[in-house]
């Protein structure tokens, strides 16, 4: 079944059919970009699962490979969950967690590795070692990193038999016999019921924890998502211990749709991917895509920065690349203008030199983008594919705003406010492929807007 001109995006990484959720195992690699994904190729629902691969020389054009990992084995037979990546000796290594379900129906996750020496082809290791003790069977996703003094470490996502969350730690000096080392983060209270996808993110300033908890209640504007995904600075010391504050978790992306973040490191600056979409049950089973015989999408690739104690997410300086025969428009903000975009595939840039009242911008008649001078606050409004009621997510800025970078394709929207000060990433689903409108009722705020047209780089060339 071909995807279709309204919901196909065609410079995010999408699968070629199925369901993609989790970005995994990122590295550079033979002179490559990596990005392996969690892939169901076999339907739309959450089972199956594989990775998925795909390999770029510029992060921006990128080509599929085939299928990475599958279920093969006692220990990963029942899906090929998520991890991370290194290279080390001129070999590519792969971390993820087998998932088993046994005979009797008892459920069981394995961590376990696979090398390959071309990238391509890999060779199974099997388990790196036995389940930990007072922890049910959701221990998941493995993220190993060296360290200056040469030893390896494993953090891994798990759940504590009183359905708790928690991140553990296993330290090696061969990326083969792994000693358990027990919580990576000491914290005496509940924080969600299960902490998916650990990170560690390390500057010079100082290091960034990110993970994702789910099972967090709502707090005001914040955690209204299904499940969340955040960081919080401190320190990882030689003990293998993180020094860090819980009560000072900070959501990494505002949106609607972002989730399992991962990143990874390639001469000094720290990339990362999400996945966009983590939703219920319910929505996801109502995405138009669906009917096309695909769902969700990776977002792009950001670069992640540290500068006093605040942590930006820029757009890749590589996705310039994207831009087509310079700018398609150039024009100063006016009270009320329009702006017809050339394709689906574009970037907006809108840079304010005065701003003192509130504006409102609406993106393609389907999501609006809310100004409040007053609160210094951004409201971006959607509507609800499943209810077909309008929704919000909202941040308040910590800085004047002074300008939105926003990456629009024909069914979703990546928006960068302050140069990564804050990011709302979500999904919209529009069948009326002619709306290409942009309105901005900017009021007497002054400043200057920028349309690019973006490639239809296919998003993935097929091997």
């Amino acid at each position: 079944m071909n995807k279709s001109d309204a919901y196909h995006l065609k410079y995010h990484i999408t699968p070629p059919y199925g369901l993609l959720n989790d970005p995994n195992g990122l590295a550079f690699f033979n002179q490559q970009y990596h990005v392996f994904y969690q892939w169901n190729p076999q339907g739309t629902e959450h089972r199956n699962k594989c990775w998925g691969h795909v390999v770029s020389s510029d992060l921006v054009h990128w080509q599929r490979k085939g299928v990475a990992l599958e279920p093969s084995e006692w220990y990963d037979k029942d899906g090929i969950y998520s991890g991370g990546a290194i290279v080390h000796d001129e070999k590519l290594y792969l971390f993820y967690t087998g998932n088993v379900i046994r005979n009797d129906g008892v459920k069981e996750s394995y961590q376990c590795a696979a090398i390959s020496e071309d990238g391509e082809h890999f060779q199974k290791m099997g388990p790196l070692f036995e389940h930990p003790k007072g922890y049910t069977r959701h221990v998941r996703d493995p993220k190993v990193w060296r360290d200056r003094n040469g030893s390896w470490w494993l953090i891994v996502g798990a759940q504590r038999e009183d359905l708790t969350g928690e991140t553990l730690i296993y330290k090696s000096a061969d990326l083969s016999d792994w000693e358990y080392q027990g919580s990576f983060l000491d914290h005496d209270h509940k924080f969600g019921y299960m902490w998916e996808c650990p990170d560690l993110l390390q500057f010079a300033e100082n290091d960034i924890f990110v993970f994702s908890p789910q099972g967090l209640p709502e707090a005001g504007e914040y955690y209204r998502n299904p499940n969340q995904s955040g960081y919080i600075v401190g320190k990882f010391m030689d003990t293998g211990k993180f020094s860090g504050n819980l009560a000072h978790f900070k959501e990494l992306d505002r949106g609607f749709d972002f989730y399992a973040p991962q990143s990874f490191k390639v001469n000094d600056r720290t990339i990362m991917f999400g996945w966009m979409s983590a939703m219920n049950e319910e929505a996801e089973r109502a995405v138009p895509t669906i009917q096309e015989g695909w769902i969700h999408a990776l977002t792009l690739p950001r670069e992640i920065v540290l500068s006093n104690g605040v942590l930006y997410q820029k757009p890749l300086s590589e996705l310039q690349l994207l831009r087509l025969d310079g700018v398609h428009s150039k024009e100063n903000i006016h009270k009320n203008g329009v702006w017809m975009l050339p394709s689906l595939q574009v970037e907006c840039i809108v840079h304010f030199s005065k701003l003192t009242e509130n504006f409102k911008m609406i993106v393609r008649n389907a999501v609006e983008i809310d100004y409040d001078s007053e609160e210094n606050s951004l409201t971006v409004w959607r509507t609800n594919w499943l209810t077909n009621q309008r929704e919000y997510r909202k941040a308040t800025l910590a800085n004047q705003l002074v300008d939105m970078q926003i990456f629009i394709e024909s069914s979703s929207l990546e928006i960068f406010v302050n140069e990564g000060e804050e990011v709302f990433s979500l999904r919209y689903f529009l069948e009326d492929t002619e709306q290409r409108s942009v309105m901005l009722d900017a009021g007497d705020n002054e400043g200057e807007i920028k349309i690019y047209q973006l490639q239809e780089c296919g998003a993935i060339i097929n091997h």
